[in-house]
Order: C-alpha cells, then structure tokens, then sequence
C-alpha cells in the first residue's frame, strides 16, 4: 500500500500524551479526537501491535475490510493512519470518532474538504433514493443497505446495465436475449446485467453465425438444395463401408493373391449357421459391402451385404442418379467424383462459428442484427459508468460510519491493548471462553494449524491448551488456543472434554488435542517436588507388583508344564519346592538384620538430636526442611511466571506484536477463574458417602521430612546446625 505522507500538523507533534502502566510496559491512551488527529506523530517504537490480520479476530468483518485498503489479508500501522487522515478530512469535529455511534449528522460531515463534499453528496443522495430527503441525519444500516440503494437506481456506476435500465422495451429484450444466450454479470444491486464486453462480443458472433448462414442455398456449398443435409448423413453413413470396398478392389488389382483372402473366410459362415439371422445381426454388418474383385464396380442393385443394401439403393436414387446420371452401379471414379461435390459442404460445416447465440434462430438473430441497437446498448453502459463518482460516495459514507462506530475500538486494540489489560471489554484477538476443568478461561485465540502455532506460541511461556471445538447441529468446526493462568495443571490432559463460549454466546463441544506444558502457578510449583514423589512411589510400587505378580505366574506355569510332562513320561511328579528355606537364607536375614539395625541407629540419632532441641526450634527445623525441598521449584516457577508473554501467542497467529506484553502473576490470575461458590450461599459439610479419613497424607509427609533429615544429617548439617 503506498501510504500518503504529508507535512506534521505542528499541533500533533506538540501533544500532550497520556500513558498507562500495565503488562510491563507504557500504553498510550486514546481517549479524544485529538489523540486520533496526532496519531501520526506517536513514534510506533511505542504502538503495541504493526500489524494483525483480518480473520480470526472478533471484529466486524467489513470495517476492517475498508481499512485493509490493499487487501491483503492484514492491517498495517501505515493504513491504520490512512484510515485516521481520512476520517479527520471528512468530519468538522473528529470526536465523532470517539462516540462509536452508528449514526451521524449530516450536520458533522465538513464540506469544506473534497472528501467531505463527496461524502455528504452521497449521504443525500443515499436518503434520497431511499425517500427520506428530508432526514438530518444517516444511519449505518441506510449507507450499508447496497443492494436495496442501488436496485431503486437506474445506473449504478458498475458498468453492468441490467433489462430495467433500458427505458426501450426493444433494448431490454436484447439485454434479456444476450443474457440468454452469453450469460452475464450482477450489478451492485444484484441485478444480472450485460457489460460492454458483453455486448461486443454478442454482436460479433451473431455477425459470425449470419455469415455463416448466408451459405445456406448456395450451390456451390449445398449440391443438393435444401436436402443436402439430409443426402449428406446418408452419404456419411455408408462412406466407410464403400471406401472399405473399393480399397480391397485395389488390393485385388495389386494381387491377385489377395482376392481369395479380403472376402469372408468359411469359418465366419459356419458360425452364422448355428444362428438365427436378422436384417442387422452384428457378425453380417461386419462383412464388405460387396465381394471384391480388381477393377470391379460396385453394384448398387445386386451381390450386396444385406444389411446394407436398403441404405445402397437409397444411396443410388438420392446422390449417384442426381450426380452421375446413372445408379446401376459405381466406380472408383464415380465414387471419387461423390465425395468431391461434398467437399465443398463439409468444408462449410467446419467453418460454423461456435457460440450460443446460434439457439436464438436465424430470423431472429438476423432481426437483432438488422435493428442494429448495438449503440444504444453501449450507450447506456457509458451512462451507468458516469455516475461513478456518486455510487463512491455512497460507498465513502458507509466507510465514514464504520470508522464512526469501530475506528476508535480498533485503535485500542492495536495501538493499545487498552481492552485486555483494563479487562473491562474483550480485546479483538480473545475469541471467548473455555469452562473445563472447574475453570474459566478468558483468553482463548482462535487457530488454523496447532503445529504451526505451537512451534511460537511455546516462546510466551504460558500454559496453553489446544482444543478441537464444533457446533452441535450445524457441523460446524474450529480450534482455539486456551491459555490456563490459574489453578494446576493436574488433570489437563488430551481428550478431556469442556464447553467453549463464543463471543456470540454460542455454546461449542471442545476437546483437548495438544498441550503446552508451562508452569501455571506457584502453588502448584510449591507441592510439585511431593506430588512427584508421590507419583514416582506409586509407579515404583505398581511396577514392583506387577514384576511379583508376573514370575509367581511363570514359575506356576512351568510348574504345571513339568508336571504334564512327567505324567506324560509315566515319572513320578516332583514335590513342590519348599516355600522357605531358612537355613539357605540365613545370611540374607542377617544382612537384613544389620541393615535395619544401622537405620535404626541413624534414626535413633536423629530423634536425639531432635529431641535436644527446644521445643521451639523443632518447628523451624520443619518448616526449613520443607522450604530446602520446595524452594528450587517455586524459584524456578517464579522466575518461568514473571517472563510469560502474550506476544508469541499472537505473533503465531500472524499478529507483530511491537511490545513485551507480559501477563504477570496477579493478571494471569484475572484470566483464569477458578470455581468458587456464590457470596451468601449455605454450605452443608455433612457428606453421607464422604471417605473414611486415613493418616496417610501425615505419613508421606512425615516420611519425606524423615528423609530429608537423613540427608541433612549424613552431610553433617545436622552436626554444624544443633550439635548432633
């Protein structure tokens, strides 16, 4: 897009900007029409977003398809800026902009500009054609109902004249027949219409297919008169057949040899007399005309294949009569001599123009022709041209209410991301929110490709969940980006199902395909290191039966197969082994005992020194192993946490964003909402199939602070710290 630049209004580089703090960086606001005028002067070093695309955004689909004036497919800073010049050149008072009304004075538009002079020509000429002249003011939905403005309007200034606008009812059952026959156009009123190329093109076929007709009768083209189309069929029908003959003629005539061999051999015959003949049986069609012989005629009355020799004797009277004067029989020459006065007709049919005008008829293509009402129809397509500039106009004020209504939104979240931060509104790019989870999400981007995505949006450090979603109903699909800011990341897992609100409040079926682990928050670092060794104790355990469980199955398996075997030998089955031998296994109980003596020890060792402690520091000494186990991951989360961006997420979705959009600890907390119950709601505790409480959670923790001390107290640490 090739971006207009003028001189800066000194006004504008003299602004007195306001900013606001949020996501870690400085955000302009725009709150006056004043800050839209000196736009141009904010250095885009400052502007949050330089481009965003046009789809998959919750905007109004046609507004940003004015401000995409190259339409490409995104918005630039540069049209963003054209769209604001614009804007302030059409209207006296550029608060206008700030309302986000979808109507307008014409009071406000400044004829004092060019713009604004085309623009209040067109909004006049909008209410007047749809009969309210007289009316202050325009609405959106006046200037965005085309089709009804312009179906009321004789000429659009498209070029496309449909029959209506010929006030000649001769010209519009020409506009009508051209439709008929080529097709056409819908004009902006949806109307289908004719163009000049249409019309030209009309006209010189239906100058074709006349000429071409002009043959018509002509004896050098058409030897037979007016029967000559019909002769010419027959002649094409029996024209292999009678070229078939005479070539095996010459063959004859070139060997003599041959005669015997180009008539139907005896076994041919012999298969048709176990059948029934017809008049048309297959096997006969395929025999020669006639029987072959060097320089022999071909007979037109005798020694003929019956199947053919109707359409010979037919052939005789209707073409070798009327051109040889003879139909007893034909020569080689004779035949040569027929297939020359067809030449010239073929020639003909070859030379027939293809178009669809030809389905109008002759006399009628000839009455269009001799009417010739090509100018006239030219004519009015110059006329519908004409009033170009005014239907721009009509296009310019629906532009001016568009900007009027949406300009100043689409500013604050692009320059800004005033809506996101401020959490007052949605911003564009927040497509609605996921329920999943016992959560909430707000932010939620719509997606085309998860790999794609995924591959950037991994950089924002921001746990994002990639569902599937479709529409009850209508069948409808799309898939969003979720990010959880909030809670843990226990039971995220692909496949788990929730329920996704559009911004229209559409309810659709999601699912989970793809996970982007990031760390969520620091309540869920804090009780990661337990979770995992609860996790890994319980893996372990699992493996360890399942390892049991799986030789005591072997070792009974082959003890059965022993057994058959032996039976089978007519041996005496063997005892089964003792369970227990405890003289084999006295060392082993030995080594057991040291073991447990030697912890016992330890252990006795430490609730000594623990023991030694005041009563006080027995606490601070829990409460240190607890923060030496999970400091490392809350510090590791922390620091994941205050780095997570929102930029990558949006960059991956074709966005450019300009700022370090940071979504901190407290606003990532804002975006995801976790269940909570109503304010004056009443709770009842008594819980009639509630579980049993077990201390094991106090054992697991208890194990793992006895763990810890054990770690404490090899290294000495216990040693330096209380003089154990």
């Amino acid at each position: 897009m090739a971006f207009e630049t003028r001189a800066m209004d000194p006004k504008a580089s003299n602004h007195r900007w306001r900013f606001f703090r949020a996501g870690g960086f400085d955000q302009v606001l725009l709150e006056t029409g004043a800050d839209l005028m000196s736009l141009e002067a904010l250095d885009q070093k400052l502007w949050v977003a330089l481009s965003c695309p046009v789809s998959g955004i919750e905007f109004d689909a046609k507004s940003l398809a004015f401000v995409d004036a190259d339409a490409d497919g995104h918005i630039r800073a540069p049209e963003i800026l054209a769209a604001v010049q614009w804007a302030g050149k059409v209207l006296k008072d550029p608060e206008y902009l700030i309302h986000r009304k979808d109507r307008l004075p014409l009071s406000a538009i400044d004829e004092g500009t060019e713009e604004g002079k085309a623009v209040l020509g067109g909004a006049k000429l909008v209410l007047s054609v749809l009969g309210e002249s007289k009316a202050t003011e325009i609405t959106l939905d006046d200037a965005s109902d085309t089709a009804r403005i312009f179906s009321q309007a004789r000429f659009n200034g498209d070029g496309i004249v449909p029959a209506k606008s010929a006030e000649d009812p001769a010209l519009a059952a020409v506009i009508e027949e051209i439709l008929g026959s080529l097709g056409g156009e819908n004009d902006r009123g949806g109307e289908p219409g004719v163009t000049a190329e249409a019309i030209e093109r009309f006209y010189t076929e239906a100058k074709a297919i006349a000429d071409w007709w002009e043959a018509v009768g002509k004896p050098e083209t058409h030897p037979f008169g007016a029967d000559t189309a019909a002769r010419y069929e027959l002649f094409l029908s029996l024209k292999p057949k009678i070229e078939d003959y005479f070539q095996r003629c010459r063959l004859a005539a070139y060997d003599g040899r041959s005669v015997a061999l180009l008539g139907p051999a005896e076994a041919d015959y012999q298969n048709l007399a176990a059948t029934t003949l017809r008049g048309d049986t297959e096997a006969v069609a395929g025999f020669p005309l006639s029987v072959a012989a060097a320089g022999k005629a071909l007979s037109l009355a005798d020694a003929l294949n019956p199947v053919y020799a109707d359409a010979v004797r037919r052939f005789a009277v209707e073409i070798v009569l009327p051109v040889l004067g003879s139909a007893e029989s034909l020569t080689d020459g004779g035949w040569g001599t027929i297939c020359a006065r067809f030449a010239p007709y073929e020639a003909w049919l070859e030379a027939k123009p293809a178009t669809a005008v030809e389905k109008l008829g002759e006399v009628r293509v000839r009455a269009i022709l001799a009417e010739d009402s090509k100018a006239a129809l030219l004519d009015l397509v110059t006329r519908d041209k004409a009033v170009e500039p005014e239907v721009t106009a009509i296009v310019s004020v629906e532009r001016l209410l568009r900007y009027c209504r949406d300009l100043h939104l689409l500013v604050n979240n692009f320059v800004s991301f005033r809506d996101f931060y401020t959490r007052k509104g949605k911003a564009t790019f927040q497509a609605g929110t996921l329920y999943l989870d016992g959560r909430s999400c707000d932010l939620c981007i719509t997606i085309s490709d998860v790999g794609k995505h995924a591959a950037i949006a991994t950089l924002s450090r921001v746990c994002l969940a990639y569902c599937d979603c479709v529409r009850r109903g209508g069948g409808e699909k799309t898939t969003i980006a979720a990010a959880f800011t909030a809670g843990d990341s226990d039971f995220l897992t692909v496949g788990r199902n929730g329920v996704f609100y559009d911004r229209r409040g559409q309810d659709w079926d999601a699912t989970i395909v793809r996970i982007l682990e990031h760390p969520i928050s620091v309540r869920q670092a804090f009780w990661a290191p337990y979770k995992r060794l609860a996790r890994l104790i319980g893996e372990q355990t699992q493996k360890m039966a399942a390892a049991r469980s799986k030789a005591a199955d072997d070792r009974a398996a082959l003890q059965a197969i022993a057994a058959t075997q032996n039976v089978a030998a007519g041996k005496p089955v063997p005892p089964p082994p003792p369970p227990f031998d405890v003289a084999k296994f006295a060392g082993i109980f030995a080594a057991i005992g040291l073991a447990i003596g030697a912890i016992g020890t330890m252990l006795a060792a430490v609730m000594t020194g623990i023991l030694k402690l005041a009563w006080w520091q027995i606490p601070i000494l829990i409460v240190a192993i607890i923060l030496l186990i999970s400091i490392p991951s809350v510090l590791l989360a922390w620091l994941k946490l205050r780095k997570r961006n929102i930029g990558p997420i949006l960059d991956a979705n074709g966005w450019a964003v300009n700022a370090r959009a940071k979504i901190n600890i407290p606003f990532g907390t804002s975006l995801t909402a976790a269940a909570r119950l109503p304010v004056n709601a009443e709770r009842s505790l008594a819980d009639p199939f509630a579980e049993k409480r077990s201390p094991w959670k106090l054992y697991v923790v208890l194990a793992a602070l006895l763990a810890a001390a054990l770690v404490l107290w090899r290294y000495g640490y216990l040693a330096r710290w209380f003089g154990i």
